[in-house]
């Protein structure tokens, strides 16, 4: 073992793992698989599609945000969401760098 395991968690690996919470998640899984490549979607249209309540949309969809899984702009009154694909490619490397270094 490389080093004590209860050793607290790299400072570069908490962006990773809000990440890997907010995607623990089943409901704001269904949320992402929404998005087409490319595509940007607002609170209404997601919540048009799914069974969860308006308010709880908005809040799956914060969680995501402030994770780094999506991104945001604000047009007019809306809200417009789509996935911060480089922000997840990313962290996936990070991870993928890590496993193969350790095997």
């Amino acid at each position: 073992m490389k080093s004590d395991y209860r050793q607290t968690i790299p400072p570069q690996w908490s962006v990773m793992s809000r990440i890997f919470v907010a995607l623990g998640d089943e409901h704001r899984q269904r949320i992402l698989l929404l998005f087409e490549p490319g595509e940007r979607l607002n609170v209404g249209q997601i919540a048009e599609v799914s069974t969860l309540a308006r308010s709880t949309v908005s809040h799956h969809l914060k969680v995501l945000h402030e994770a780094g899984v999506l991104a945001s702009e604000k047009i007019g009154k809306e809200v417009w969401f789509w996935i911060d694909r480089q922000t997840l490619e990313t962290t996936f490397t990070n991870v993928l760098d890590y496993v193969r270094e350790s095997t």
